[in-house]
Parts: C-alpha cells; sequence; structure tokens
C-alpha cells in the first residue's frame, strides 16, 4: 500500500493522510527490524515530526551499518540525510547525499543513485538554487530511466523538472 497521494507542485513534498500514516505508525510500534525503522522514520517525517525521525534515523544507520547490506546502509544513509534537510541542515544533508549518490553510481546501483539525486535536488530546490536541483533532477531522471523505474517515480521526477524551471523563471522574471 502506498501512503504517497501525489507531490505538493510548490514544495516538493509528499502528500499523505496523515490519518493512514500514523495508523500504519501504530501498527510498526516499535519493531527493531531494519525494515521496520526505515519505515518509522518516512512515517514521522511525513508526519512533521522531526525530532524522532532524526533519533530513530540514526539509529537505523547504525542498525544497517552492523546487520544490513551496502544498499541497506546507502537507503539508510539516504533516508537520514532527507531528515536533515527537514531540519534544514542543508550542507549536512548534500554532502551526505552526494557521498551516497556516488557510491550507488560507482557500485552500478543506478535506482539508489537516483533515489539520492532526486533528493539531493530538493535540497537545491529549498536552498533556492533551482539550478543545481533541475541539474539533479535530470541526472536522477535518465538514471531512473535507465533502470526502468515506474511510471510514479518517473512522474514524481519530471513534476520537480517542471518546478524547478518554474521557480527559474519566476526569478528570472522578478530580476
Amino acid at each position: 500500500m502506498s501512503y504517497i497521494h501525489g507531490y505538493d507542485p510548490d514544495t516538493l513534498r509528499e502528500i499523505t493522510d496523515s490519518r493512514e500514516c500514523q495508523e500504519r505508525l501504530d501498527e510498526i510500534g516499535s519493531q527493531r527490524s531494519l525494515h521496520a525503522l526505515l519505515e518509522r522514520v518516512w512515517l514521522l517525517k511525513v508526519l512533521d515530526r522531526f525530532d524522532e525521525a532524526l533519533a530513530i534515523s540514526e539509529q537505523s544507520v547504525r542498525v544497517a551499518r552492523m546487520a544490513g547490506t551496502r544498499r541497506d546502509l546507502l537507503r539508510a544513509r539516504i533516508l537520514h540525510a532527507t531528515i536533515m534537510q527537514c531540519r534544514g541542515a542543508y550542507a549536512a544533508a548534500e554532502q551526505e547525499l552526494t557521498m551516497c549518490a556516488e557510491e550507488a553510481e560507482g557500485q552500478g546501483w543506478a535506482s539508489i543513485a537516483a533515489f539520492a539525486l532526486q533528493h539531493r535536488g530538493k535540497v537545491h530546490y529549498d536552498e533556492g538554487d533551482y539550478e543545481g536541483a533541475r541539474r539533479d533532477f535530470k541526472q536522477a531522471l535518465f538514471l531512473r530511466q535507465n533502470a526502468g523505474a515506474t511510471d510514479a517515480q518517473l512522474e514524481s521526477t519530471l513534476l520537480a523538472i517542471d518546478a524547478a524551471d518554474r521557480r527559474r523563471t519566476r526569478e528570472v522574471v522578478a530580476s
């Protein structure tokens, strides 16, 4: 079941039903598997509970480092970076996402690299660097297309490119 019902065209944030997300969070409870931890982080993030999400994301990175695969660790680090972004730590989030994207590309894991680049683009977007955001979104689109991504993944990236273009155009017109 997908909890994402679309993306806000201005903020690029996931549109979710907070009741559904809270119910799922309650279902998961305090499960400690890596999958459950990552899901809890994401649910807390979309519920705007960033302090809790940060603590659990740090735990998920530790668990992935000890008991997960390299792919698991990259996913946990990317999710952790998105929490840093939500808390306004853009430089730290950008640095972590860059390292994750480079490692994933080096391993040939295009879908994970695209995931990291999509989120790094969102960091640039939040910072007002719409050219940098557009560059990352375009690279994520290329990787996703080559990896055979779903229509929903491609659509979210196309929406992000469009949003960055609109913001960039507004800046040029306002100048």
